[in-house]
This record gives C-alpha cells, structure tokens and sequence, in this order.
C-alpha cells in the first residue's frame, strides 16, 4: 500500500498542480479578454462619435454650400431703374410729378417689363428717399437675400 501511495501521490501531485495551473490560466485569460472587451468598448465610442461629428460637419458644410448657391443665385438678380420729373401744367395748376421705372434682370436677361409709377412731388421733398421708398423690387431684399422669394425658397 505504501508503494501504491508513493506511485499515485505524484500522478495526483501532478494532476492537482495541472488543475490548479488551469484554473489560474483560465482566470488569467478571462482578465484578458474582459480588458480586451474593455478596450473594444472605448474604441466603439470613439468611432460612433466620430462618425456622429462627421456627419454633423458634413451636414453642416452642406447647409453652408447651399446657403452660398443661393446667395450667388439671388446676387445674379439686379434691379435697373431710372427716373425723371414730369411737369404738367394746366391753367391755374402747375403739379411736379416724379417718374419711377423699373425693371428685374437676372444676369442680363430681363425678368419683366418696365414697371411705371408716377408720383406727385411737393416743393420741399427729397427725392432720393422718394425713389427709395417707391421702388417695386427692393434691391436691399434682393441683395441681403431677404426677399419672398428667398424666403419661399426655404
């Protein structure tokens, strides 16, 4: 018996160190992989954020080039007018009258007709602001981009 037990006791020796040297390799590996996990994890956050601020700046780089289409598209819009006084004169009445055309081109083809609006002038009036505040097509809308259509085209 005793020769039995000097026999077996390195097998269970061996065998006993064998299980316990998987069982630390096996925690060891499972401390491994969960790092690894870990590290997956962060890099996984890291392109998802990335690829969410990528978006945004491609959003954001197209909103700016079609912001500057349509500034370049209204900017191609230009006004032309002219205008002269008219002086009527009846018997007892002399009336001063400003004329206002004007007419919409874009580039340099024109949009429309020449618009005419007469308007009577009194003695003192400035006239620039009198054409100013006349003016069919506002060329400051038109050039600011603040026009109806500007905004119908949002």
């Amino acid at each position: 018996m005793d020769a039995l037990l000097w026999m077996f006791l390195p097998v269970f020796t061996a065998g006993g160190s064998a299980l316990l040297a998987f069982f630390i390799m096996q925690a060891r590996m499972e401390v491994a992989v969960a790092k690894e996990r870990e590290h997956l994890a962060k890099v996984k956050a890291q392109v998802k954020a990335s690829k969410k601020l990528m978006e945004e700046k491609v959003r954001a780089v197209e909103e700016e080039i079609r912001r500057k289409s349509l500034d370049e598209f209204l900017a191609d819009f230009r006004v032309e007018e002219r205008h002269y006084m008219k002086e009527s004169k009846s018997l007892f009445l002399k009336q001063k009258s400003l004329v206002l055309q004007e007419r919409l081109f874009f580039r340099n083809i024109p949009l429309s007709d020449w618009v005419t609006r007469e308007m009577a002038v009194e003695e003192d009036s400035d006239i620039r602001q009198l054409v100013q505040a006349a003016s069919v097509f506002s060329t400051r809308g038109l050039a600011n981009g603040r026009s109806n259509g500007h905004k119908l085209l949002q």
